[in-house]
């Protein structure tokens, strides 16, 4: 059992030089063949050959190939490293020049009259790319000329990254004195700040909160800057595009209907008092009458039990093992193959995750284990979508090894979440009402907090596209009015609370939230038919082979489930249930 990433098979066979010229010459040999040649856009036989050539390309070469894979997972072992950096930012140019010179041919086909469109979507000759020639024809009145998709991709590090990345940066290098969990005043960071507001010290997370609020104050004015430059490149884009809403991009992106998503948000919009619920029983638990806002997170109780990680693989082999014999086998793979990097080391970035390249090679998942209860449940997380990826691998090809944001989350959490009852089953009381308790607080902040978040980010951009600016008051009064509404009466919206918008990721990834209210729902609705039917599995491992060849709607019709309110309110069900379950134990404890 590998610990450390086996890249050495990406640098098999030829030089990255080499293969780079190789990679050039690939997509040369396709713009050549087919730039200047219409004949696919008429004849469905001569669009089958070019469809061909062009799933070959994306699975095989891809427009960073081999090199571009080795120093993106490089980068995530050593970001210190200058001339990794430097390799990255390299490769990135070289791949988005080929981006761009390939761009054409996807433009093209989304041009086909619609008239001609029927003709290729009912034609034998093309039904292995049904689906990506018609989510082309559906997105082509969004899309621009060749050339004025270039100028869009181009300027998109200017009137974009180039903020969100200011505004992240500055308030990474910040530090600030606090007090620690030793009883000493010590130096933190904004990252080791936010961690500490989880501390059962009161006045450990009190100073840590106050630091934070400090901290965003002070960057508020560049925020606000930020934050209204983005807001206007958002509207231009939407403009030029002719989106008519400013959540349609991500919609259309995602192939979901914004009748879904603006169902699935009203629905759980409207059972905001199971979260209400929770942070009663939290404050009852900590024994105040109400938490401050940076309290929310705050852990309760102790999990002091470790989980080397060969007991990690043990737990979670068992689990697969009980759910599918498949499940386990694509584990002991990635295990064998070296494609998990384990533990944490000087340099190595954070948190974890798990890389899908080209369907020619495999997926990398990045731990940082030390052995925590959570640790275990991320490796489950992260194998998740590393199975997903190898059903898709397994039954689609390379344009459908994808999924939708709609489901990416689905399989992660299934997995999971099954992990977890596996784990709460060894556990006594005690310990099992801190595991639930520390369960919930994600789950509160998977479906709840993004519900609202989601919430807040339509007004956001509705009030923007009205008075054309909004001052840092403006927006942090947004913030509080949606936060609150998912928070209930027992949390404080605290004095500083009304910024804690300016360090928040996902309001720069535009309406993305919605993608893990539907992911986690979903698993849930997936978990309670498989804890009622074993033989269900055989369903989930169907809708796990999709990939992007269906839509996510089309792929739970053909497994006869409807995304409606019924079904949303079926995972909110048993997010309840957790609940429920966590309340009468803590009254049995005597702890509420």
């Amino acid at each position: 059992m590998k610990t450390e990433w086996d890249l050495s098979p990406l640098e098999k066979g030829k030089s990255f030089e080499e293969k780079r010229e190789d990679l050039k010459e690939s997509a040369n040999r396709f713009i050549q063949k087919w730039k200047d040649n219409k004949d696919y856009l008429q004849n469905p036989k001569v669009l089958k050959e070019a469809l061909d050539e062009y799933e070959r390309w994306v699975g095989t070469m891809g427009a960073g190939g081999d090199e571009s894979i080795y120093f993106a997972l490089k980068s995530c072992q050593d970001q210190e490293n200058p001339e990794i950096k430097a390799k990255v930012n390299k490769i990135d140019e070289f791949s988005q020049r080929i981006v761009n010179e390939i761009r054409f041919f996807e433009i093209n086909i989304s041009k086909i009259p619609k008239e001609k469109q029927e003709e290729f979507l009912e034609s034998k000759e093309l039904i292995d790319y049904v689906n990506f020639l018609k989510r082309l024809f559906e997105t082509s009145k969004y899309v621009l000329s060749e050339k004025e998709e270039k100028i869009m991709s181009l300027k998109e590090k200017t009137s974009y990254w180039l903020w969100v990345d200011m505004v992240s940066e500055f308030i990474s290098k910040e530090q600030r004195e606090v007090l620690d969990e030793d009883g000493e005043r010590k130096v933190k960071t904004f990252e080791e700040l936010i961690n500490m507001i989880k501390s059962q010290n009161k006045e450990v997370r009190d100073e840590a909160g106050k630091a934070i609020n400090e901290i965003l104050e002070k960057h508020s004015a560049s925020a606000e800057a930020e934050i209204n430059a983005i807001l206007l490149n958002k509207k231009n884009n939407d403009e030029i595009r002719g989106y008519e809403r400013p959540d349609k991009a991500k919609h259309v992106e995602d192939d979901v209907r914004s009748e879904m998503v603006d169902l699935l948000i009203a629905t759980v919009g409207k059972r905001f008092e199971i979260s209400h619920k929770y942070y009663e029983l939290k404050a009852k638990l900590l024994k105040v009458p109400k938490l401050e806002y940076h309290e929310r997170v705050v852990d309760y109780g102790k999990v002091d039990k470790k989980y080397p990680y060969e007991d990690a693989v043990k737990i979670i082999s068992k689990v697969f093992s009980d759910l599918d014999g498949s499940f386990l086998e694509d584990f002991e793979m990635f295990l064998e193959k070296g494609l998990i990097d384990v533990y944490p080391r000087k340099g190595k970035v954070g948190g974890g995750f798990c890389a899908h390249f080209m369907k020619s090679r495999p997926s990398f998942i990045l731990l940082n284990h030390t052995g925590k209860f959570r640790d275990v449940q991320t490796l489950a997380h992260e194998m998740g979508h590393a199975i997903n990826n190898e059903f898709v691998k397994e039954n689609q090809n390379s344009l459908y090894f994808d999924n939708s944001s709609a489901t990416a989350e689905v399989a992660s959490i299934f997995m999971e979440d099954f992990v977890f009852q596996e784990l709460v089953k060894e556990a006594d009381d005690e310990l099992k009402l801190s595991l639930l308790m520390s369960k919930l607080d994600g789950e509160i902040s998977s479906i709840m907090r993004q519900t609202a978040c989601y919430n807040f980010e339509k007004e956001l951009h509705k009030e923007f596209r009205e008075k054309g600016y909004l001052s840092k008051e403006g927006v942090g009064k947004i913030f509080s009015k949606h936060m609150g509404s998912y928070l209930g009466e027992f949390v404080n919206l605290s004095k500083g609370s009304e910024n804690w918008w300016i360090y928040w990721s996902h309001i720069r990834n535009f309406f993305y939230v919605y993608s893990y209210v539907s992911g986690l729902l979903i698993s849930k609705s997936l978990q309670r038919k498989v804890k009622e039917d074993k033989k269900f599995i055989e369903k989930v491992k169907v809708f796990l082979s999709k990939g992007t060849s269906k839509s996510p709607e089309d792929i739970f019709k053909e497994m006869g489930i409807e995304l409606n309110e019924e079904f949303w309110n079926v995972g909110l069900d048993e997010f309840e249930d957790l609940l429920t379950e966590t309340e009468t134990l803590a009254k049995r404890l005597g702890k509420i």
